[in-house]
């Protein structure tokens, strides 16, 4: 991971798309700092478009398409897009598993929440899961004790134990039934709500995140950016970003995009 300074001038000046993860990302300390939200909206008024990439739930990214400076969102680390039309005043919500699927992932979900309860004291149901609509996300240290790393991996592997998906995050392991991820929905919503390719135009967009979830993002676009905090992690991703910023979380965000708005 080389330093955001070194990112070359050419490369940011032909940015038209700014992905980010919200945890840890856009947020320091669990909150978002006006300096990552006035990043968001000084972005989408240069004209390029801004979409958070998030593990949080559909209850959030409903609110977030709609109030937030951005241009749709994918949301439960895959599970859906919603693309909030102002003209039309309508939301587009796209799902990548059908609603009888996503009842039947539920009613298996729920059973598995009780058994890593079990397994794994300390970790508990995130407090934001009655928002959900496709995973289950357990909390490792947002609102209880931080666990040690190897619970953290245990939950993790209970999950893929049972047939399941398994991403860490800086605060969740989120874990769902079926084939997606955070890129998978990416695509979809770039090519059904941009009408691009998103493998096409990688080069003109920037991904910007901080834990384990990110490395599919991290892997594919070559001029993806990790947040200081990374590194805390650095151990453990399968790929890494190509930039580091030198400040942590919202700061961070507010970093990069300062470094892309001078261009």
């Amino acid at each position: 991971m080389r330093p955001l300074c070194e990112f070359p001038s050419a490369f940011r000046k032909a940015v038209r798309y700014i992905l980010t993860d919200i945890d840890d990302t856009l947020t320091t300390a669990g909150k978002l700092p006006g300096v990552a939200y006035c990043s968001l909206e000084k972005l989408q008024q240069s004209g390029r478009r801004v979409v958070p990439i998030t593990g949080r739930p559909a209850g959030w990214c409903d609110h977030i398409a709609r109030m937030w400076p951005v241009d749709g969102l994918v949301g439960e680390n895959g599970a859906f897009y919603f693309y909030y039309d102002r003209a039309e005043r309508r939301m587009i919500r796209r799902y990548s598993r059908s609603d009888a699927e996503r009842r039947g992932d539920r009613e298996k979900l729920d059973a598995l929440a009780e058994i890593i309860l079990q397994r794994v004291p300390g970790a508990a149901v995130a407090s934001d899961q009655s928002y959900r609509v496709a995973d289950l996300a357990i909390d490792f240290c947002e609102d209880v004790p931080a666990l040690p790393f190897h619970q953290v991996q245990m939950i993790a592997a209970i999950f893929k134990q049972a047939g399941a998906r398994a991403k860490i995050s800086s605060i969740h392991v989120n874990g769902w039934f079926g084939d997606y991820d955070k890129l998978t929905m990416s695509k979809h919503l770039f090519l059904e709500v941009f009408g691009e390719d998103l493998h096409r135009i990688r080069e003109q967009v920037v991904f910007v995140g901080d834990s384990p979830n990110d490395s599919p993002m991290f892997a594919f676009f070559p001029n993806a950016v990790g947040v200081a905090n990374v590194r805390n992690f650095e151990d453990v991703l399968e790929n890494r970003p190509a930039w580091v910023t030198t400040s942590e979380g919202g700061e961070g965000f507010a970093e990069l995009a300062g470094a892309l708005l001078e261009t």
